[in-house]
């Protein structure tokens, strides 16, 4: 009985802090939406009463040039895509079909990458990019994301999921490598790549620090730099402003998450690591 009383109190904690940690997390999304929609006077003060505005979204959109922001982003965030799954799907297949003699160490080597932050490559990338013409300009921004260890092990692993019956049966029918890889492995791993490429796209939308260093102008800059010199300002910084312009920044990647949240999570739940 005392054992049956234990696990329903600790299920009842866990609920409290589940709840607790929810509310932490998604106020400052409440606030900023509080903001973004209310006169500069109400930002430090709930007030039902409060008169709704969209004056905050107008002023952000002609103070700031965003257009160019959003369009210098999506542009990013597309190169590295397609590139990562153009080269992460011919490495991953490369490694689970075609096995050499020291293929497992290569593989190993190529995992090193996971084990590397960013950052400590900052200086060397910079380096290089001005050796290659490519300071702010966005091929020289995504070059250094254009591959990822990830994203080879992740699909490596759901192909090797894949029964070698139907890889068999392909080449019985004379279906050659390319063939194969296109109608039999690609087909199979569909949630690995939603799932992967929801994760690449809201990781490169909101990175800031390689941007920030590698960009000059307003012509590359993207909307998280965008964002971040629009709030540094001289003269103070407007709650209003800088939440509206916040919203702006993220509306994409929620609302894509709001309409494909129910592949988003089948995604991960079906490519789970085998």
């Amino acid at each position: 009985m005392s054992t049956i009383r234990h696990g329903s109190g600790f299920a009842v904690l866990t609920n409290i802090s589940a709840w607790v940690l929810a509310i932490l997390w998604v106020s400052p999304l409440i606030y900023a939406l509080w903001t973004a929609f209310h006169p500069a006077a109400y930002a430090a003060r709930f007030d039902l009463g409060a008169p709704w505005t969209l004056e905050n979204f107008e002023r952000v959109w002609h103070a700031a040039p965003f257009a160019t922001y959003f369009l210098n982003t999506f542009l990013l965030v597309t190169l590295i895509l397609v590139c990562q799954l153009v080269i992460c799907t011919l490495a991953a297949y490369a490694f689970t079909a075609f096995p050499f003699r020291g293929s497992n160490v290569l593989f190993m080597i190529v995992l090193l990458q996971l084990m590397i932050m960013p950052e400590v490559l900052l200086v060397e990338n910079y380096k290089t990019l001005g050796q290659l013409g490519l300071l702010d300009t966005i091929l020289g921004m995504g070059m250094p994301y254009l591959a990822s260890a990830f994203g080879i092990f992740l699909l490596r692993q759901t192909f090797k999921s894949i029964p070698k019956e139907f890889e068999e049966a392909a080449r019985l029918e004379g279906a050659n490598p390319f063939q194969i890889l296109m109608r039999i492995f690609m087909p199979v791993a569909k949630p690995t790549y939603i799932a992967y490429g929801l994760v690449t796209v809201s990781y490169h939308w909101n990175n800031f620090l390689w941007p920030l260093v590698v960009t000059n102008s307003v012509d590359t800059r993207p909307i998280t730099v965008g964002l971040q010199v629009f709030a540094t300002v001289e003269q103070g910084v407007d709650w209003s402003l800088v939440t509206a312009a916040t919203l702006l920044s993220v509306a994409p990647l929620l609302i894509a998450f709001l309409l494909f949240q129910r592949q988003f999570v089948q995604s991960f739940m079906r490519a789970g690591i085998r």
